[in-house]
């Protein structure tokens, strides 16, 4: 006879619908213990609760069914933190379905496969969803998520133009708009953002910025860029890409990359020697201004292509008298300008070079400077100028008509001229190493020389040291790694040509290690 184990009383009364015995002193719930065995039948031994050899009917556990449910479930869910609508997340179980084969699935590989058909369906919507955003709703590494991405597009066979290319600008436009630290600013602010932001990534497109980068940088830079020329703070470059899922460092270095693309383009104007990257944020306003007005000219000839653009001189000569100059100077001088700039639109075809330019910059510094000298500025320093110093005191800068204001195709993009057209940083990058391979090829070539011929050394030697004796500071260079596999690479008559392209482990491969030399 059976006891309770709570109480040791032997009253039990069975439940109405588990059918397990509870004591009916103190209530305890005992052990499981009517598993009742039938045998003979078709489908073997069976229990209460328990059923063995069948597939389960009626109210039975189905495990497909219930794998599919809380597949579909799992779908909602993640598309839900996507914020994507339920047409959207129904597209999705659809294309998991196809690919396998309607039985769907569960664990961490099948959470990877919902992100990366969330990712193609958007794309293939041309809304553009950076990979950084879906990786971090699903939980998952990047390069994890982008490896289901290729096997997703390969299976469906997604080519162009059904499948299009990522779209930095869409993306900018969805980072603007869900962006909570710009959920405050007003319409016109906004728009005025857009345009600008467009502008500048059309501009980076051109200037190959973008070409083999991760876009989520790029837009992170140019969106704190435009938001420092608008006045809009309160953040940092580190809350942007935070926000956005981005690595710091990679959209610090963007955003350096773009500072220097803006002094480069600056150096066509009257001042740009002066400008640098740390004060390029002041002198931004006016070398926009010159892109936008140089993307908007139409090419005519030999004289444009030297530079010579219809920039608006009034604008120009406000920001450079600034806000401290003599309301009265400033105004004749603009007003003379203004006259001059009516008199050559009457003129067919008239352009101001930018020694004309130059000029009127000139005898600017130098009236300032004598104002300046008579105490006309009291005890302002340039420092407090800089610290003070707001976009919006210029006059209004931006004017939004040119069309890489408006989202263009590539081939349109490369033949809008912006004032700047550089090489690849990549190209220079390469070049910069293949000098200094050179350098490092003929300074192995020198010490392998002295040990062949020492009897030259001496005088090599000497040679060496009278140039170097122009330094103040005589900087030795020790070898490393590269210099001795230089060596060793020389030393097996390997063509120079082939050492500076700097695969080093495909050289050593087939010149060194299977050439027999042990």
């Amino acid at each position: 006879m059976p006891i309770c184990v709570s109480c040791n009383s032997n009253s039990f009364t069975p439940d109405d619908v588990s059918g397990r015995l509870y004591c009916s002193n103190c209530g305890h719930l005992q052990d499981f213990d009517n598993f009742v065995d039938v045998y003979g039948g078709v489908s073997g031994p069976t229990g209460t609760f328990i059923r063995l050899g069948t597939s389960g009917q009626g109210t039975d556990y189905h495990y497909r069914e219930t794998k599919i449910y809380e597949a579909k479930k799992l779908v909602d869910d993640v598309t839900l933190r996507l914020n994507l609508s339920p047409s959207r997340a129904d597209e999705i179980k659809a294309m998991i379905a196809k690919i396998t084969e309607g039985e769907f699935g569960q664990g961490n590989w099948f959470n990877v496969l919902i992100g990366a058909c969330a990712y193609v369906a958007m794309r293939r919507d041309s809304k553009s969803m950076p990979i950084a955003e879906v990786a971090s709703a699903i939980g998952c590494d990047d390069y994890e998520l982008g490896r289901m991405i290729m096997r997703v597009v390969d299976f469906l066979e997604l080519k162009k133009p059904d499948f299009p290319e990522f779209d930095i600008v869409r993306l900018y436009e969805r980072t603007l708009q869900n962006s909570r630290m710009f959920g405050s600013l007003g319409g016109s602010v906004r728009e005025r953002m857009k345009k600008q932001g467009i502008f500048l990534i059309q501009c980076a497109i051109k200037w190959f910025l973008t070409t083999g980068r991760r876009p989520l940088p790029m837009v992170v830079a140019i969106l704190v860029l435009v938001a420092e020329l608008n006045g809009v703070g309160g953040f940092s470059i580190q809350d942007c890409a935070k926000e956005v899922n981005a690595v710091v460092n990679t959209c610090r270095l963007r955003y350096r990359e773009l500072l220097e693309a803006l002094v480069k383009a600056a150096q066509v104007l009257p001042w740009g020697k002066d400008v640098t990257v740390k004060n390029v944020l002041r002198h931004a306003p006016t070398v926009i201004q010159y892109m936008e007005k140089k993307s908007m000219s139409e090419p005519r000839g030999k004289k444009d292509s030297e530079g010579g653009v219809g920039i608006d001189l009034r604008d120009v000569v406000s920001e450079c008298l600034g806000r401290n100059c003599d309301a009265d100077e400033s105004a004749t001088e603009v007003e003379n300008l203004k006259k001059v700039s009516d008199d050559s639109q009457r003129m067919d075809k008239m352009k101001l070079s930018h020694e004309c330019l130059t000029m009127v910059y000139s005898k600017f510094l130098d009236e300032m400077e004598s104002f300046k000298s008579s105490g006309g500025f009291g005890a302002v320093h340039e420092r407090e100028e800089r610290q003070y110093f707001d976009p919006h005191d210029c006059t209004e800068w931006w004017n939004g008509k040119s069309e890489l204001s408006k989202k263009l195709l590539l081939k349109n993009i490369l033949e809008k001229d912006v004032g700047l057209d550089p090489m690849p940083p990549s190209y220079v990058k390469g070049l910069k190493a293949c000098k200094r391979r050179r350098e490092r090829i003929n300074a192995a070539k020198q010490r392998i020389h002295k040990i062949m011929h020492p009897s030259n050394a001496h005088s090599d030697a000497c040679i060496s040291e009278d140039v170097q004796t122009g330094r103040k500071r005589k900087r030795r260079h020790t070898l490393d790694w590269e210099d001795l596999i230089i060596e060793t690479l020389l030393l097996h008559q390997v063509k120079e040509e082939e050492i500076e392209k700097g695969w080093y482990n495909s050289l050593l491969d087939l010149h060194v290690f299977n050439s027999g030399v042990v």
